[in-house]
């Protein structure tokens, strides 16, 4: 299980699934702050017992300062082959209240299998607002949930 939430903020690139959306703000982080694939890092990490994007990508370190979340998602997978697990599948949902995800939800499936190397269909996106309640209702932020599912050969 992995989650992960940035504040939305002008003068950022917004990045979500390791695409760039056209909109008119941002999420503040270290990184690109790529909330999707923050979250479903945690939880391949997770689902292998190899701490957490934190432990292995700090937000101290001048190295990951800036980086491009989808290096994170592949160097994640080849973590967790070091200890022989391969990922199976990956189900993930986007909470927000705008801009809406529906549309960019192909892009990002296909641009995180080509980083995996798994077929689009093995990466369930899904998108849902929180009818206006909380941080992401008053679109002062965006969260993302994933579950993973890996295996050993």
């Amino acid at each position: 299980m992995g989650y992960d939430v940035h504040r939305l903020v002008p003068n950022r690139e917004l990045w979500m699934g390791g695409i760039k959306l056209d909109y008119e703000l941002g999420l503040l982080g270290h990184s690109d702050a790529d909330v999707l694939i923050h979250a479903i890092c945690d939880a391949i990490l997770g689902a292998a017992n190899m701490r957490d994007i934190g432990y292995h990508f700090p937000d101290t370190s001048a190295e990951t300062e800036g980086m491009d979340s989808k290096v994170i998602l592949k160097k994640t997978i080849e973590l967790i082959a070091t200890k022989g697990y391969q990922l199976v599948n990956i189900d993930a949902t986007i909470c927000a209240e705008r801009p809406k995800m529906n549309p960019h939800i192909p892009a990002m499936q296909q641009c995180m299998a080509s980083v995996i190397g798994t077929d689009p269909d093995n990466i369930s996106i899904k998108a849902t607002t929180t009818e206006k309640l909380g941080f992401t209702g008053r679109q002062e932020g965006i969260a993302a949930y994933a579950v993973a599912l890996i295996s050993r050969d």
